[in-house]
């Protein structure tokens, strides 16, 4: 019976189904009613789980810590190597009490156990190893495929979320006032009441993790240094530092219900290796978004010094032999008039497209949403034709009072103006002046031409 016990607890590398088998087999082996084998957390001297055979349920859920005295109970600890993995109880022998037979039989079945323990703790952290590093390629994989800023984060809480067992994964970035905000946030529930969540400045979490370290909280609702309104929910959580190179980019953290297993030492190890990957593969991915920009701007800066170059000067070039020929024309008035149409029509489409010019200088749509900002932009796209900054003045609440309607076409004829400006030679300086009040939105542009010239709109 002793050899068919020990050659059971060891048929399995799965290390959940192992323990199952080895309180199965003792309980067999020295024929007792009851066995429990109860997992030891080393520093907390508790049970983190508790595997039974023939324990009414209502008795399983009431054994939460080592028994002070166990009196009554065949107690033999189970070691892996030299530390205590757990403890081995039975109770109540079918015939009689147990005896000396009974403690060496079960001595050794422990000893087997810790033996077949470690091999499946073993394969068990080599398969949680081989996860982890699938979970970090294939979050790099997805990063540097064009994925957004904001589903980068979710790439990576989602991921780490599932990887580490968490009730939620949430990524926070440094805030201007010195705290921490949560950005984007992954749960199995409605992650809404998450997202916006913010670490004041000064709080003792955010020391450390401002610092560089990992912060590992054993119960988010009761634990001091857990200041936001969300930590009531959770219990056992990592919080993991997002840095590469030095710079810190924010913070991934993995909470877990209250109630569920604390987090492992491997469990900790593996998390922080994917955030040092998952940061790198964020740093990687905004460098590759950075350079799709500059070459989308270099494209644009290329095709406006063509039209510059080409387009215009040979507009240009066309509208002044059309005009000197209507001077030297004795032709009819209607003659005149037609030439006069085409200088004309030469000279708007020069304006133009000296103004897709312009615009081509700006940056992308994704620049400035507000409308101070958009005016800045295309006088700032302007400067560099010009040779020279615009000076920009605002007056009233323009941001407040602008419509959508009414910005498009401010801006639209604040290019024309800006175009029209460089086209004139001796420009040394532009005024833009925009006000908002009762009486709606006005620009004026000034140059300091001789004689200045002034556009106002509407």
């Amino acid at each position: 019976m002793l050899l068919e016990a020990v050659l059971s607890v060891g048929t399995d590398l799965e290390l959940r189904t192992t323990l199952q088998h080895i309180v199965d087999s003792a309980t067999e082996l020295t024929g007792a009613r009851y066995g429990a084998l109860g997992v030891v957390d080393p520093e907390r001297r508790r049970l983190t789980e508790l595997f039974t055979c023939g324990l009414p349920e209502e008795e399983r859920q009431r054994v939460g810590r080592l028994p002070d005295d166990p009196t009554g109970l065949l107690d033999v600890p189970i070691r892996v190597h030299t530390e205590v993995f757990g403890h081995l109880y039975l109770a109540e022998r079918r015939t009689g009490g147990f005896t000396e037979e009974d403690l060496g039989l079960l001595r050794v079945l422990a000893s087997q156990a810790g033996i077949a323990i470690g091999n499946a703790r073993l394969y068990e952290t080599a398969r949680q190893r081989e996860r982890w590093i699938e979970g970090a390629a294939a979050v790099t994989t997805a990063l540097l495929t064009g994925a957004s800023a904001e589903n980068a984060l979710m790439t990576v809480a989602e991921r780490a979320r599932i990887l580490a067992g968490a009730s939620a994964g949430v990524v926070l970035q440094p805030t201007t006032e010195g705290g921490m905000e949560i950005v984007a946030a992954s749960t199995t529930d409605d992650p809404g009441d998450l997202v916006g969540t913010t670490i004041a400045p000064g709080s003792p979490v955010l020391v450390q993790l401002l610092g560089g370290e990992p912060v590992f909280v054993e119960d988010s609702a009761t634990d001091p240094r857990m200041t936001t309104h969300v930590r009531s929910r959770f219990g056992p959580s990592m919080m993991l530092p997002l840095q590469s190179g030095g710079k810190l980019i924010g913070t991934l953290a993995l909470p877990r219900r209250r109630g569920d297993l604390p987090y492992t030492a491997v469990d900790r190890l593996l998390a922080s290796q994917f955030a040092s990957q998952a940061a790198l593969a964020l740093v990687l991915a905004d460098a590759r978004h950075d350079r799709e920009r500059l070459a989308v701007f270099e494209d644009r800066d290329r095709i406006a010094r063509d039209l510059h170059d080409l387009v215009v000067q040979r507009l240009f070039a066309t509208e002044m032999m059309l005009e000197s020929t209507r001077r030297r024309a004795a032709g009819s008035a209607d003659e005149n008039e037609l030439l006069g149409r085409a200088v004309d029509e030469l000279d708007s489409t020069i304006q133009e497209v000296r103004t897709t010019i312009f615009a081509l200088q700006q940056p992308p749509a994704d620049a400035p949403a507000s409308f101070r900002g958009k005016v800045l932009r295309e006088t700032g796209g302007a400067a560099a034709l010009l040779g020279f900054q615009p000076s920009v003045h605002f007056s009233g609440a323009v941001d407040t009072l602008v419509d959508e309607e009414s910005e498009g076409k401010l801006l639209g004829a604040l290019r024309g103006a800006l175009a029209a400006a460089h086209r004139r030679s001796g420009i040394g300086a532009i005024t833009v002046e925009v006000s908002a009040g009762d009486g709606g939105v006005r620009l004026r542009v000034e140059d300091d031409g001789t004689p200045p010239t002034v556009v106002t709109w509407p």
